[in-house]
Protein backbone atom coordinates (compact mmCIF):
# COMPACT_ATOMS: atom_id res chain seq x y z
CA UNK A 1 0.00 0.00 0.00
CA UNK A 2 1.36 3.38 -0.98
CA UNK A 3 1.12 6.19 1.65
CA UNK A 4 0.53 9.70 0.41
CA UNK A 5 2.96 12.41 1.37
CA UNK A 6 1.98 14.94 4.11
CA UNK A 7 -0.83 12.67 5.23
CA UNK A 8 -1.11 11.68 8.88
CA UNK A 9 -1.92 8.11 9.82
CA UNK A 10 -2.62 6.39 13.11
CA UNK A 11 -0.85 3.07 13.70
CA UNK A 12 -2.44 0.57 16.07
CA UNK A 13 0.12 -1.81 17.60
CA UNK A 14 -1.24 -4.94 19.26
CA UNK A 15 1.15 -6.56 21.68
CA UNK A 16 0.67 -10.22 22.56
CA UNK A 17 2.06 -11.77 25.73
CA UNK A 18 4.12 -14.88 25.07
CA UNK A 19 3.38 -18.11 26.84
CA UNK A 20 5.27 -18.55 30.08
CA UNK A 21 5.74 -14.79 30.56
CA UNK A 22 6.17 -13.77 34.21
CA UNK A 23 5.53 -10.33 35.77
CA UNK A 24 8.81 -8.41 36.11
CA UNK A 25 9.92 -7.00 39.47
CA UNK A 26 10.38 -3.47 38.10
CA UNK A 27 7.25 -1.27 37.69
CA UNK A 28 7.11 -0.77 33.96
CA UNK A 29 8.97 -2.79 31.35
CA UNK A 30 10.56 -1.06 28.42
CA UNK A 31 8.43 -1.54 25.34
CA UNK A 32 9.74 -1.14 21.81
CA UNK A 33 7.70 -1.24 18.67
CA UNK A 34 8.42 -1.20 15.02
CA UNK A 35 6.58 -0.95 11.77
CA UNK A 36 6.18 -4.05 9.72
CA UNK A 37 6.53 -3.12 6.12
CA UNK A 38 8.14 -0.24 4.41
CA UNK A 39 7.64 3.46 4.37
CA UNK A 40 8.38 5.19 1.16
CA UNK A 41 8.70 8.93 0.74
CA UNK A 42 8.34 9.76 4.47
CA UNK A 43 9.96 9.37 7.87
CA UNK A 44 9.06 8.88 11.53
CA UNK A 45 10.11 11.86 13.69
CA UNK A 46 9.19 10.54 17.16
CA UNK A 47 6.79 8.12 18.74
CA UNK A 48 4.93 9.89 21.61
CA UNK A 49 2.10 8.91 23.90
CA UNK A 50 -0.25 11.45 25.59
CA UNK A 51 -2.48 9.66 28.13
CA UNK A 52 -4.54 12.76 29.08
CA UNK A 53 -4.21 15.50 26.50
CA UNK A 54 -2.02 16.80 23.76
CA UNK A 55 0.89 19.09 24.49
CA UNK A 56 -1.00 22.17 23.28
CA UNK A 57 -3.98 21.42 25.54
CA UNK A 58 -1.71 20.86 28.51
CA UNK A 59 -0.01 24.23 27.93
CA UNK A 60 -3.43 25.89 27.80
CA UNK A 61 -4.54 24.25 31.07
CA UNK A 62 -1.32 25.26 32.77
CA UNK A 63 -1.81 28.90 31.67
CA UNK A 64 -5.37 28.98 33.05
CA UNK A 65 -4.26 27.55 36.38
CA UNK A 66 -1.49 30.17 36.61
CA UNK A 67 -3.95 33.03 35.94
CA UNK A 68 -6.39 31.68 38.55
CA UNK A 69 -3.64 31.32 41.14
CA UNK A 70 -2.48 34.88 40.49
CA UNK A 71 -5.98 36.30 40.97
CA UNK A 72 -6.39 34.35 44.22
CA UNK A 73 -3.09 35.68 45.50
CA UNK A 74 -4.12 39.29 44.81
CA UNK A 75 -7.43 38.69 46.59
CA UNK A 76 -5.77 37.22 49.67
CA UNK A 77 -3.21 40.00 49.72
CA UNK A 78 -5.93 42.66 49.90
CA UNK A 79 -7.52 44.18 53.01
CA UNK A 80 -8.88 41.43 55.25
CA UNK A 81 -11.62 43.73 56.57
CA UNK A 82 -12.89 44.71 53.12
CA UNK A 83 -16.26 43.08 52.47
CA UNK A 84 -18.94 43.81 49.94
CA UNK A 85 -21.54 46.26 51.22
CA UNK A 86 -24.91 44.59 51.85
CA UNK A 87 -28.03 45.53 49.94
CA UNK A 88 -29.32 47.44 53.00
CA UNK A 89 -26.54 50.03 52.65
CA UNK A 90 -27.39 53.48 51.36
CA UNK A 91 -25.49 56.74 51.21
CA UNK A 92 -26.50 59.92 52.96
CA UNK A 93 -27.31 61.34 56.39
CA UNK A 94 -30.15 59.89 58.49
CA UNK A 95 -31.81 61.74 61.38
CA UNK A 96 -33.43 59.62 64.11
CA UNK A 97 -35.77 60.81 66.86
CA UNK A 98 -38.52 59.60 69.17
CA UNK A 99 -38.79 56.98 71.89
CA UNK A 100 -36.28 57.05 74.74
CA UNK A 101 -37.28 53.47 75.61
CA UNK A 102 -36.17 52.26 72.16
CA UNK A 103 -33.14 54.57 72.02
CA UNK A 104 -30.59 51.93 73.15
CA UNK A 105 -31.58 49.76 70.17
CA UNK A 106 -31.35 52.65 67.74
CA UNK A 107 -27.99 53.88 69.03
CA UNK A 108 -26.44 50.44 68.66
CA UNK A 109 -28.07 49.84 65.26
CA UNK A 110 -26.87 53.25 64.01
CA UNK A 111 -23.31 52.50 65.12
CA UNK A 112 -23.31 49.11 63.38
CA UNK A 113 -24.93 50.53 60.23
CA UNK A 114 -22.28 53.24 59.89
CA UNK A 115 -19.61 50.62 60.42
CA UNK A 116 -21.06 48.41 57.69
CA UNK A 117 -21.99 51.16 55.25
CA UNK A 118 -19.09 53.60 54.78
CA UNK A 119 -21.19 56.19 52.92
CA UNK A 120 -23.86 56.41 55.66
CA UNK A 121 -23.89 58.96 58.47
CA UNK A 122 -26.30 58.88 61.43
CA UNK A 123 -25.49 61.75 63.82
CA UNK A 124 -26.77 61.19 67.38
CA UNK A 125 -26.49 63.36 70.49
CA UNK A 126 -27.61 63.06 74.10
CA UNK A 127 -30.85 64.83 73.14
CA UNK A 128 -31.64 62.94 69.93
CA UNK A 129 -34.43 60.96 71.63
CA UNK A 130 -36.84 63.03 73.73
CA UNK A 131 -39.96 60.87 73.57
CA UNK A 132 -42.42 59.41 71.11
CA UNK A 133 -44.61 62.49 70.64
CA UNK A 134 -41.61 64.82 70.33
CA UNK A 135 -40.18 62.56 67.62
CA UNK A 136 -43.43 62.50 65.66
CA UNK A 137 -43.75 66.28 65.92
CA UNK A 138 -40.17 66.74 64.70
CA UNK A 139 -40.72 64.45 61.73
CA UNK A 140 -44.02 66.10 60.77
CA UNK A 141 -42.53 69.59 60.98
CA UNK A 142 -39.52 68.66 58.86
CA UNK A 143 -41.69 67.12 56.17
CA UNK A 144 -44.12 70.01 56.09
CA UNK A 145 -41.24 72.48 55.89
CA UNK A 146 -40.00 70.79 52.72
CA UNK A 147 -43.46 71.09 51.14
CA UNK A 148 -43.11 67.76 49.42
CA UNK A 149 -45.73 66.93 46.80
CA UNK A 150 -48.17 64.08 47.40
CA UNK A 151 -46.64 60.71 46.67
CA UNK A 152 -43.12 61.79 47.55
CA UNK A 153 -41.64 61.15 50.98
CA UNK A 154 -38.55 62.13 52.91
CA UNK A 155 -35.73 59.63 52.80
CA UNK A 156 -33.52 61.10 55.51
CA UNK A 157 -35.66 61.00 58.68
CA UNK A 158 -37.25 58.36 60.92
CA UNK A 159 -39.24 58.79 64.13
CA UNK A 160 -39.86 55.91 66.54
CA UNK A 161 -42.93 55.76 68.73
CA UNK A 162 -44.07 53.48 71.55
CA UNK A 163 -47.42 52.66 70.00
CA UNK A 164 -49.43 54.27 67.20
CA UNK A 165 -49.62 58.00 66.70
CA UNK A 166 -52.70 59.91 67.73
CA UNK A 167 -55.09 61.44 65.21
CA UNK A 168 -53.59 63.98 62.85
CA UNK A 169 -50.28 63.97 61.00
CA UNK A 170 -51.76 62.12 57.97
CA UNK A 171 -48.48 62.08 56.04
CA UNK A 172 -46.73 59.96 58.71
CA UNK A 173 -46.68 56.30 57.65
CA UNK A 174 -46.17 53.48 60.21
CA UNK A 175 -43.89 50.45 59.99
CA UNK A 176 -43.96 48.10 63.02
CA UNK A 177 -40.45 47.17 64.15
CA UNK A 178 -40.63 45.39 67.51
CA UNK A 179 -42.83 44.34 70.38
CA UNK A 180 -41.66 46.19 73.49
CA UNK A 181 -42.30 44.96 77.01
CA UNK A 182 -42.54 47.59 79.75
CA UNK A 183 -42.37 47.16 83.49
CA UNK A 184 -43.03 49.01 86.72
CA UNK A 185 -39.86 49.57 88.73
CA UNK A 186 -39.58 50.29 92.44
CA UNK A 187 -36.83 51.38 94.80
CA UNK A 188 -35.44 48.45 96.78
CA UNK A 189 -36.36 50.15 100.07
CA UNK A 190 -40.06 49.78 99.27
CA UNK A 191 -39.91 46.05 100.07
CA UNK A 192 -42.37 44.93 97.39
CA UNK A 193 -41.96 42.90 94.21
CA UNK A 194 -45.52 41.91 93.34
CA UNK A 195 -48.70 43.96 93.05
CA UNK A 196 -52.13 43.04 91.80
CA UNK A 197 -53.55 45.08 88.94
CA UNK A 198 -56.05 46.57 91.39
CA UNK A 199 -53.25 47.56 93.78
CA UNK A 200 -51.34 49.25 90.95
CA UNK A 201 -54.41 51.28 90.08
CA UNK A 202 -54.98 52.15 93.74
CA UNK A 203 -51.37 53.36 94.05
CA UNK A 204 -51.72 55.70 91.08
CA UNK A 205 -55.16 56.82 92.23
CA UNK A 206 -53.75 57.87 95.61
CA UNK A 207 -55.66 55.26 97.65
CA UNK A 208 -52.41 53.50 98.60
CA UNK A 209 -49.85 56.01 99.84
CA UNK A 210 -47.50 53.86 101.92
CA UNK A 211 -45.88 50.57 100.95
CA UNK A 212 -46.83 49.06 104.29
CA UNK A 213 -50.44 48.98 102.99
CA UNK A 214 -49.38 46.24 100.54
CA UNK A 215 -47.12 44.35 102.99
CA UNK A 216 -44.03 46.36 102.13
CA UNK A 217 -41.87 48.61 104.29
CA UNK A 218 -43.13 51.68 106.11
CA UNK A 219 -42.08 54.09 103.37
CA UNK A 220 -44.27 56.70 101.62
CA UNK A 221 -45.01 56.09 97.93
CA UNK A 222 -43.15 58.46 95.61
CA UNK A 223 -44.36 58.32 91.99
CA UNK A 224 -41.69 59.13 89.41
CA UNK A 225 -43.19 59.47 85.94
CA UNK A 226 -42.15 60.44 82.45
CA UNK A 227 -43.19 63.78 80.96
CA UNK A 228 -46.31 63.97 78.77
CA UNK A 229 -45.57 62.64 75.30
CA UNK A 230 -43.74 59.57 76.58
CA UNK A 231 -44.87 56.29 75.02
CA UNK A 232 -44.27 54.29 78.21
CA UNK A 233 -46.40 56.78 80.15
CA UNK A 234 -49.21 56.75 77.57
CA UNK A 235 -49.19 52.94 77.52
CA UNK A 236 -49.28 52.86 81.33
CA UNK A 237 -52.36 55.08 81.38
CA UNK A 238 -54.18 53.23 78.60
CA UNK A 239 -53.38 49.58 79.23
CA UNK A 240 -52.57 49.35 82.94
CA UNK A 241 -54.59 52.16 84.54
CA UNK A 242 -57.64 51.56 82.33
CA UNK A 243 -57.44 54.98 80.69
CA UNK A 244 -57.14 56.99 83.90
CA UNK A 245 -54.59 59.85 83.91
CA UNK A 246 -51.78 60.14 86.42
CA UNK A 247 -52.34 62.23 89.57
CA UNK A 248 -51.14 65.82 89.77
CA UNK A 249 -47.47 66.64 90.12
CA UNK A 250 -46.54 67.72 93.64
CA UNK A 251 -43.11 69.13 92.75
CA UNK A 252 -41.56 70.14 89.42
CA UNK A 253 -38.18 68.77 90.50
CA UNK A 254 -37.80 65.21 91.74
CA UNK A 255 -35.04 66.35 94.09
CA UNK A 256 -37.72 68.34 95.91
CA UNK A 257 -39.86 65.33 96.89
CA UNK A 258 -40.76 65.27 100.58
CA UNK A 259 -39.42 61.95 101.83
CA UNK A 260 -41.96 61.92 104.71
CA UNK A 261 -45.10 62.11 102.59
CA UNK A 262 -46.25 60.76 99.21
CA UNK A 263 -45.69 62.80 96.08
CA UNK A 264 -45.17 62.73 92.33
CA UNK A 265 -42.63 64.26 89.95
CA UNK A 266 -41.78 63.95 86.23
CA UNK A 267 -38.55 63.44 84.30
CA UNK A 268 -37.60 63.57 80.65
CA UNK A 269 -36.02 60.21 79.78
CA UNK A 270 -35.92 56.55 80.74
CA UNK A 271 -32.35 56.72 82.03
CA UNK A 272 -33.13 59.70 84.27
CA UNK A 273 -36.24 57.97 85.58
CA UNK A 274 -34.32 54.83 86.54
CA UNK A 275 -31.60 56.87 88.25
CA UNK A 276 -34.25 58.80 90.20
CA UNK A 277 -36.13 55.67 91.30
CA UNK A 278 -32.87 54.03 92.40
CA UNK A 279 -31.91 57.03 94.56
CA UNK A 280 -35.34 57.86 96.02
CA UNK A 281 -36.69 55.69 98.88
CA UNK A 282 -40.21 54.46 98.15
CA UNK A 283 -40.09 55.55 94.50
CA UNK A 284 -42.19 53.80 91.83
CA UNK A 285 -41.67 54.39 88.12
CA UNK A 286 -42.02 52.78 84.69
CA UNK A 287 -39.49 51.68 82.05
CA UNK A 288 -38.87 49.33 79.17
CA UNK A 289 -37.66 45.95 80.38
CA UNK A 290 -34.16 45.92 78.90
CA UNK A 291 -33.10 49.17 80.55
CA UNK A 292 -34.66 48.20 83.88
CA UNK A 293 -32.93 44.82 83.95
CA UNK A 294 -29.54 46.44 83.41
CA UNK A 295 -29.97 49.10 86.12
CA UNK A 296 -28.82 48.60 89.70
CA UNK A 297 -30.93 49.74 92.64
CA UNK A 298 -34.38 49.03 91.16
CA UNK A 299 -36.67 46.01 91.19
CA UNK A 300 -39.17 45.06 88.54
CA UNK A 301 -42.74 44.66 89.77
CA UNK A 302 -44.74 41.58 88.80
CA UNK A 303 -48.38 42.34 88.04
CA UNK A 304 -50.74 39.70 89.43
CA UNK A 305 -47.72 37.45 89.80
CA UNK A 306 -46.66 37.73 86.16
CA UNK A 307 -43.28 39.22 85.15
CA UNK A 308 -42.79 41.14 81.93
CA UNK A 309 -42.52 38.31 79.38
CA UNK A 310 -43.82 37.72 75.89
CA UNK A 311 -45.54 34.54 77.09
CA UNK A 312 -47.46 36.50 79.71
CA UNK A 313 -48.47 39.09 77.15
CA UNK A 314 -49.52 36.36 74.68
CA UNK A 315 -51.82 34.81 77.28
CA UNK A 316 -53.31 38.19 78.18
CA UNK A 317 -51.96 37.91 81.73
CA UNK A 318 -49.38 40.70 81.48
CA UNK A 319 -50.85 44.02 80.32
CA UNK A 320 -47.86 46.37 80.06
CA UNK A 321 -46.51 46.10 76.49
CA UNK A 322 -46.57 48.11 73.29
CA UNK A 323 -45.68 47.95 69.58
CA UNK A 324 -42.62 49.95 68.61
CA UNK A 325 -43.38 51.71 65.33
CA UNK A 326 -41.06 53.51 62.92
CA UNK A 327 -42.67 56.45 61.12
CA UNK A 328 -41.65 58.05 57.84
CA UNK A 329 -42.92 61.25 56.27
CA UNK A 330 -44.58 59.82 53.18
CA UNK A 331 -43.14 56.84 51.35
CA UNK A 332 -39.34 57.14 51.32
CA UNK A 333 -37.51 56.30 48.07
CA UNK A 334 -36.40 52.66 47.96
CA UNK A 335 -32.75 53.68 47.60
CA UNK A 336 -32.86 56.23 50.45
CA UNK A 337 -30.98 55.82 53.70
CA UNK A 338 -34.27 55.75 55.65
CA UNK A 339 -35.49 52.76 53.64
CA UNK A 340 -32.09 51.08 53.92
CA UNK A 341 -31.99 51.48 57.70
CA UNK A 342 -35.49 50.03 58.06
CA UNK A 343 -34.43 47.00 56.01
CA UNK A 344 -31.34 46.70 58.19
CA UNK A 345 -33.46 46.55 61.37
CA UNK A 346 -35.43 43.68 59.83
CA UNK A 347 -32.45 41.58 58.73
CA UNK A 348 -30.62 39.07 60.93
CA UNK A 349 -28.11 41.57 62.32
CA UNK A 350 -30.82 44.11 63.12
CA UNK A 351 -33.02 41.48 64.77
CA UNK A 352 -30.11 40.41 66.97
CA UNK A 353 -29.70 44.00 68.15
CA UNK A 354 -33.44 44.29 68.89
CA UNK A 355 -33.44 41.03 70.88
CA UNK A 356 -30.29 41.97 72.81
CA UNK A 357 -32.13 44.94 74.33
CA UNK A 358 -35.12 42.94 75.55
CA UNK A 359 -37.49 43.57 72.62
CA UNK A 360 -39.03 41.09 70.18
CA UNK A 361 -38.65 41.64 66.41
CA UNK A 362 -41.99 41.86 64.64
CA UNK A 363 -40.79 39.34 62.03
CA UNK A 364 -40.78 36.63 64.71
CA UNK A 365 -44.45 37.06 65.61
CA UNK A 366 -47.35 35.25 63.97
CA UNK A 367 -48.67 38.50 62.50
CA UNK A 368 -45.63 40.71 61.90
CA UNK A 369 -47.58 43.56 60.30
CA UNK A 370 -49.72 43.88 63.43
CA UNK A 371 -46.80 43.05 65.75
CA UNK A 372 -48.96 42.37 68.77
CA UNK A 373 -49.12 39.46 71.22
CA UNK A 374 -51.19 36.50 70.07
CA UNK A 375 -54.91 36.86 70.60
CA UNK A 376 -54.95 40.64 71.05
CA UNK A 377 -56.99 42.87 68.72
CA UNK A 378 -55.31 45.37 66.44
CA UNK A 379 -55.12 48.96 67.62
CA UNK A 380 -57.33 51.47 65.87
Amino acid sequence: MILNRRTHYKVLAVLDREEGFTEPEFPEPEVTAGIVGGVRGGNIKKTAYYPFASRQVRWLLASLILVSATQSAFTLAGDDDAVAAPLDCAAGTLHLSGSTAFAPVLREAARQYERTCPDAHIPLTATSFKGSVDGLDTLAAAGAGDRLPDGRGRGDRLAFSDGPKSDGRPRLLPRPVALSLFTLVVNEDAGVEDLSLKQVRDVYAGRITNWSQVKGNDVPVQLVSRNPGSGTRTTLERQVLDGRPLPAVTTPDCAGLDRDRPGRCEVGGTGTLLDTVASTPGALGHSEVGAAAAHDGVRQIRIDGYPATLEGADQGAYPYWQTEIAYTYGEPPADSIAAGFLRYLANEVGKDIVRSRGHRPCAELDKPLLCRPDGTPAAR
